[in-house]
């Protein structure tokens, strides 16, 4: 039960840090979808991380730093690929 607490809350996190960044508004995306970016990107950045071999050297704690990057990182790729699948965005209204 703690490691899933310790996974949403890293979800929330990265989701926060990356829908503010992208969307340059405090709020970014809205809460469920800030969420979702930010699970996807854990999911994506841990399974990168883990296949790189990439280890920042943070220690573990109960939510890392390293996991936090790796969620942050894993969010943003999601966007993009988002964002590539979705085409230019001309004329879309936003």
């Amino acid at each position: 039960m703690g490691q899933i607490i310790s996974f949403l809350l890293v979800g929330v996190l990265a989701g926060s840090l990356v829908g503010g960044l992208v969307t340059r508004r405090r709020e970014g995306f809205g809460h469920g979808i800030n969420l979702l970016c930010g699970l996807v990107g854990a999911v994506l950045g841990g399974g990168l991380f883990s296949l790189l071999h990439i280890n920042l050297g943070l220690g573990s704690v109960a939510i890392s730093l390293e996991d936090l990057i790796a969620a942050f990182l894993g969010a943003l790729l999601f966007l993009f690929l988002v964002s590539l699948m979705r085409g230019p965005a001309k004329g879309r209204k936003g």
